[in-house]
């Protein structure tokens, strides 16, 4: 692929997590969120997308040949080449947005005020696992809930 071709690639899955997202912020409930977040179907396209590029990287050999994850100079070798950057951040999306939909149904469950929650999911987005500490902490504030990630 050329460098033109990894960057397109890397807009389109920017681009298209964000219905997914906004869908979660502002219409939770919807049975159109239902479809796309809550069943996975958005989360299952990223994870399939991810498994193409880090198998495109593996055996089609893109990808940086000192990689590996036993170092963390190993890492940063993946990290060097275009595929090791879109595969690392297909799995942040991916991930970040299955810990969004689980947020909004977590909240849903205890009756956390989707105001509070909104704020959450904008910071997931954004950094992954602070929006989660701050979803467990406005959790446990709100006195709907613990510490803990246990299903209530």
């Amino acid at each position: 692929m050329t460098m033109e071709q990894y960057e397109l690639a890397f807009r389109l899955i920017n681009l298209g997590v964000l219905p997914g997202w906004l869908l979660l912020m502002v219409a939770p409930g919807w049975k159109g969120t239902k479809w796309l977040v809550h069943s996975s179907i958005l989360i299952l396209v990223f994870a399939g997308l991810y498994v193409l590029w880090l198998g495109w990287a593996l055996v089609g050999g893109q990808n940086n040949p000192d990689g590996s994850m036993g170092s963390l100079q190993g890492v940063m070798a993946l990290f060097a080449h275009p595929m090791g950057v879109l595969v690392g951040w297909t799995h942040y999306l991916a991930f970040d947005l299955f810990v969004g939909a689980w947020i909004v149904r977590d909240a849903a469950r205890r009756g956390v005020m989707h105001w509070a929650v909104i704020p959450c999911l904008i910071l997931t987005l954004m950094f992954g696992p602070v929006g989660l500490l701050t979803y467990i902490i406005v959790r446990a504030a709100s006195g709907k809930g613990g510490l803990g990630l246990e299903e209530g």
